[in-house]
C-alpha cells in the first residue's frame, strides 16, 4: 500500500510539472483536474481544521468551564455569525463584506502594532547577544521604517530633495519581501522534489 501511495504521489507531481513545460492537451486536461481536486481537498481540510478548532478546543473549554472560556465563547459566536451571514448573504454581499471588514481591520491593526513592538524588542536582543554590524543595521532599519511609517516626517513631502531621498527608503522593504518570497519558492520547490522522489512521505501519516 505504501508503494502505491508513492507511485500515485510521484505520478501526480510529474503530470502537474510536465503540464507547465509541455503544451499537450491530454496532460493539460489531467493537470487541471488534479489541481481542481487539490483545491477542493484543501478547502475541505481547512473546514475540518476549523470545525476541530471550534468544537474540539473552544467548545470543550466552555463545557469544562476553563478559565479562558469567555474568549472561547466569543470565538464560537463570531464563527457562527460569520458562517450564517456568509451562507445567507453570500461572500460578495456588501453587508457581509462590511461585517467582515469591521472585524478584520481592527485585528490586523492590532497585529501590526504587536509586530512593530516585537521587531524593536528582537532587534535590541540581537544587539545584546551579537554586537555586530549586521545587528546594528537591522536595529537601525527597524527604527527608521517605524519613524517613516508613523507620519512624523510627513512635512518632508514639500521638500523635493528630502522627499526623493526618503522615498528610496520606502522601497527598500521590497527587496526584503522579494528575498522572503524567493526563500519560500525555493523551500516549496525542495519540499515538492523530496515528495516526488519519495524521500518525504506525508501521505503515509
Amino acid at each position: 500500500m505504501k508503494i502505491l501511495n508513492i507511485i500515485i504521489a510521484v505520478a501526480a507531481g510529474l503530470i502537474v510539472l510536465l503540464g507547465y513545460f509541455f503544451r499537450i492537451p491530454a496532460i493539460d486536461d489531467l493537470r487541471g483536474q488534479l489541481l481542481n481536486w487539490a483545491v477542493t481537498l484543501s478547502g475541505v481540510a481547512g473546514l475540518i481544521a476549523i470545525l476541530n478548532l471550534i468544537f474540539g478546543v473552544h467548545w470543550k473549554r466552555v463545557k469544562e468551564k476553563h478559565e479562558r472560556r469567555g474568549a472561547s465563547l466569543v470565538i464560537i459566536i463570531s464563527f457562527a455569525v460569520t458562517l450564517v451571514a456568509g451562507i445567507f448573504l453570500g461572500p460578495s454581499s456588501p453587508g457581509f463584506q462590511k461585517l467582515v471588514t469591521h472585524v478584520q481591520v481592527p485585528i490586523e491593526s492590532s497585529l501590526m502594532a504587536l509586530l512593530a513592538i516585537s521587531l524593536v524588542v528582537a532587534s535590541l536582543k540581537i544587539l545584546q547577544r551579537h554586537r555586530s554590524w549586521m545587528g546594528f543595521v537591522f536595529f537601525l532599519c527597524v527604527v527608521l521604517f517605524l519613524i517613516l511609517n508613523s507620519g512624523v516626517l510627513a512635512f518632508t513631502s514639500e521638500i523635493p530633495v528630502l522627499r526623493d531621498f526618503l522615498s528610496a527608503f520606502h522601497h527598500a522593504p521590497v527587496a526584503g519581501a522579494r528575498g522572503i518570497l524567493l526563500g519560500i519558492a525555493l523551500g516549496s520547490l525542495a519540499a515538492g522534489i523530496r515528495v516526488m522522489i519519495g524521500s518525504d512521505r506525508p501521505y503515509n501519516g
